[in-house]
């Protein structure tokens, strides 16, 4: 009885891990991104807005509420970009 408790904690661990390692490499991108609003297309924002709850749902070009996931640094170089 003790070997098969020991396997199932063994196994419960290494699931545990794998399921660690994706969160902090997606955290670890999300701090290397920047919201940056105005320059989404319709139809092709990335989250929500008090308009919406979810991405895909704005319904014209470059609205001021709408954003989009960029690299640091690059809503400052789109004309009409901005981060907040």
């Amino acid at each position: 009885m003790t070997a098969k408790i020991l396997v199932a904690s063994a196994v419960t661990a290494a699931v545990a891990l794998g399921t660690i390692a994706p969160v902090e490499k997606a955290e670890a991108a999300r701090d290397k991104k920047e919201k940056c609003y105005g320059i989404a297309k319709a139809g092709k924002n990335d989250c929500g807005t008090p308009s919406h709850p979810c991405a895909g749902q704005a319904t014209k070009d470059n609205d001021s509420e709408e954003w989009i996931y960029l690299p640091k640094g690059a809503c400052s170089k789109i004309t009409g970009g901005r981060t907040k």
